[in-house]
Parts: C-alpha cells; sequence; structure tokens
C-alpha cells in the first residue's frame, strides 16, 4: 500500500470509527437549560473519544495493511 493509500485509508477508517464512537456513554440532563436542546449531552467527553477514536483507527489500520501485504485478501484484479 502506498503512503497516499495508506492515509486515505486511514482517514476514512477514523471517521468511521468517530461516528460509531460518538454516542458512548451520552447523558441527557434531566432537565435542560434554557437555549439548550433537550437532547444535549451533559459531558460529551470529545476529546477521550478523539483519542479513543485514534487508537482503534490506528489498530484497524493494521489490520488492513496487514490484509493487504500478506495478500490474504486479493485487491487486485484476475
Amino acid at each position: 500500500m502506498s503512503i497516499g493509500t495508506g492515509i486515505a485509508v486511514y482517514l476514512v477508517l477514523w471517521w468511521t470509527v468517530l461516528f460509531a464512537v460518538l454516542p458512548w456513554g451520552v447523558r441527557v440532563p434531566d432537565k435542560a437549560a434554557p437555549g439548550h436542546a433537550e437532547s444535549a449531552p451533559e459531558r460529551p467527553r470529545l476529546l477521550l473519544k478523539a483519542a479513543v477514536t485514534t487508537v482503534l483507527a490506528a489498530v484497524l489500520w493494521l489490520v488492513v495493511e496487514w490484509l493487504a501485504t500478506t495478500d490474504l485478501i486479493s485487491f487486485r484484479g484476475p
């Protein structure tokens, strides 16, 4: 896998994992403050979720890289 392809695959994995991680641990307040949406989370903890996303995407990228380099799954035509 070339460097450009590797970066593109990592970015796609990162955004996909981010959308999977965002709902983890979300708690909606019992009473919303005036001017806030009732569905807004109390503590979104975005930095923690970004760190978890980065680690999980890196692990998944390593799996994809391993699959691509070992030719266990061929990404090339016949």
